[in-house]
């Protein structure tokens, strides 16, 4: 019996040594997030959690931690998961506050303006919600007329895309029928103008001859007045 009751004592002592242990964590980890120590404070909440990882307090310190160092990702998985937990009202409407805010700054916009009203539902008159929540429905509406936007742009150039392919077709395939056509004028031309053709070649070729023999004669006549 009485190794019994040493036992559930060390139990206990134990126990209560790692609760402490773990408040002493969280407190320092808060006095260092006040201090906008985030990277820090995330360090202690997380030894802290090591303690007591199913501590609500300290994934939620954690979760703010990590928000202020921008991992927003991870953040959205901490409020998340901590959504799921029971809770007062009170803690529900932080965290999906937060959860909201984490999926606004990584411009999730449908989902934070869920994560928002979820927290109304568990604090309606909590008015920084309510403001982020319509800030989270202007954002989106942006979204969805820039969306918009980039998507008539897209359909605008492939239709010019497509004007200009048929237009290259179009003066590929003019191109191909004079190409075709070609051979057969230059044959009829030549034929008809054959004659003709030659006998300008021929009277070219006797002014050409003649201007030579002039040259010639030029530079013969200037070499003998130098040489004089």
């Amino acid at each position: 019996m009485k190794n019994i009751v040493i036992i559930i004592l060390f139990v206990l002592v134990t126990f209560d040594s790692f609760s402490q242990k773990e408040n002493t964590l969280l407190r320092q980890g808060n006095r260092k997030f006040d201090n906008g120590e985030y990277k820090e404070a995330e360090k202690d909440y997380r030894k802290a959690l090591e303690l007591n990882k199913e501590s609500v307090p300290g994934q939620f310190n954690l979760g703010d931690a990590v928000y202020k160092n921008n991992n927003f990702e991870e953040a959205t998985k901490i409020y998340s998961n901590l959504s799921e937990k029971k809770t007062d009202p009170g803690v529900q409407s932080k965290i999906f506050h937060n959860l909201g805010n984490s999926y606004l700054q990584s411009k999730e916009y449908e989902k934070s303006i869920v994560a928002y009203k979820n927290s109304l539902m568990n604090n309606p008159k909590n008015v920084d919600t309510k403001y982020n929540l319509e800030y989270a429905k202007m954002m989106l509406k942006k979204q969805q007329q820039q969306q918009q936007q980039n998507k008539d742009n897209k359909d605008q150039k492939d239709d010019k895309k497509d004007q200009k392919d048929k237009k290259d077709q179009n003066q590929d395939q003019n191109q191909k029928n004079d190409q075709q056509k070609q051979p057969q004028d230059q044959k009829k031309i030549s034929k008809e103008d054959a004659d003709r053709m030659l006998e300008a070649l021929k009277n070219d070729e006797k002014k050409t001859m003649q201007k030579v023999k002039k040259q010639k004669a030029k530079v013969q006549v200037i070499g003998i007045e130098k040489d004089w």
